[in-house]
């Protein structure tokens, strides 16, 4: 395989030295860029937009050539999975997305296909390996899935849900009917990644937004488990070079030690963690990628550098940082505000 001319995330992710600490942003593709809003428009519908490789390779790359970030990330969406498995996804205005047909029952549960990576989501792998040829080894490229307790949130609750009502109803009165999704859900995800892996992706990362609502043993029942076996199934190696694997749950900072323990390369904290408390937590076991709080890119250029600043202090002089959000960009931050976040993280974090 031949390196990115700029690896500086990869090296991060193995907690090598780095001339600088590397940044990217979750939903670096998105609605604050005006470009991507114009590709939007042309793909007619968002779905429409992620099933196009062509435009997907497109929007992935904007945020590469316009903020500078050192890495690329797929863009698609987490529910890509639960549309392949006919449920009846949609994106209504205003709403977000919806679950026509939500999962309620065990024979709901029996009815659901394990969706094909080569068969009805093999526009996400043809995306994968356009956008590593459109990239030309210039960064890495990042490939992502939702976590099972995640997508099966929304296959439950039939969309966002404020209150969780519905699947922690059935988690705790019918756990049996629930572990039954989440293990189609962990093989989805695994047979998913993997193909992405094997596309040309060079890190993947599991978004678990939602497993910070759970209690604890909750979490470790619903969430982690079922984590834990897809980072077990995952291919290690591609094409000569490890494939570092990056664990992000909302909320997840009660749990920490047990994500470092699964084998993960990485893990993504939120804004509401502290990064010198994680690193005391889990030690050099892994890198560690955040936090800025998403909100901080609304403040003025010269208060976004301080904050950048203080975060770099935070999480210290030691390898395997890589730079990031807490979450991912607010639709309305001026661009502008992004180049500035991403200009500061490099130039104060050189140490050449």
């Amino acid at each position: 395989m031949t390196r990115p001319e700029n690896d500086t995330f990869l090296r991060a992710c193995r907690r090598e030295p780095t001339p600088y600490t590397p940044v990217w942003l979750m939903r670096q593709a998105g609605r604050y860029l005006p470009e991507y809003r114009r590709v939007r428009e042309q793909a007619g519908d968002f779905m429409s937009l992620c099933r196009s490789p062509e435009l997907a390779t497109e929007v992935t790359l904007q945020p590469v050539d316009r903020l500078g970030v050192d890495a690329a990330i797929l863009f698609s969406d987490i529910l890509t999975i639960p549309a392949a498995m006919d449920r009846g996804l949609r994106f209504a205005p205003g709403e977000g997305p919806v679950i026509d047909h939500p999962v309620r029952s065990a024979a709901d549960v029996d009815a659901l296909p394990i969706p094909d990576p080569g068969g009805e989501l093999r526009y996400v792998p043809d995306a994968v390996a356009a956008i590593r040829k459109a990239l030309n080894n210039r960064v890495p490229l990042i490939g992502f899935a939702g976590s099972p307790w995640t997508l099966a949130t929304y296959m439950v609750e039939g969309g966002s849900s404020k209150t969780y009502g519905t699947i922690k109803r059935l988690a705790y009165d019918e756990p049996a009917v629930l572990h039954r999704l989440l293990d189609k859900l962990a093989v989805a995800v695994t047979d998913y990644l993997n193909a992405q892996i094997e596309a040309g992706a060079q890190a993947v990362q599991i978004f678990d937004t939602w497993g910070g609502v759970l209690t604890p043993p909750a979490y470790r029942e619903f969430s982690l488990t079922y984590m834990q076996r897809i980072v077990n199934g995952l291919r290690a190696v591609n094409d000569g070079e490890r494939v570092p694997v990056i664990l992000f749950t909302k909320g997840g900072g009660p749990w920490l030690e047990d994500l470092a323990a699964t084998g993960a390369d990485v893990l993504g904290l939120d804004w509401q963690t502290d990064p010198a408390d994680a690193r005391r937590r889990v030690g050099a076991r892994v890198a560690l990628q955040g936090n800025l709080d998403p909100t901080v890119l609304y403040a003025r250029p010269e208060r976004i550098e301080r904050e950048v600043s203080r975060t770099l202090d935070a999480f210290g002089p030691e390898p395997g940082h890589v730079f990031n959000l807490g979450h991912g960009v607010n639709p309305d931050v001026p661009p502008e505000h992004a180049e500035a976040f991403v200009a500061a993280v490099h130039e104060l974090s050189r140490r050449d």
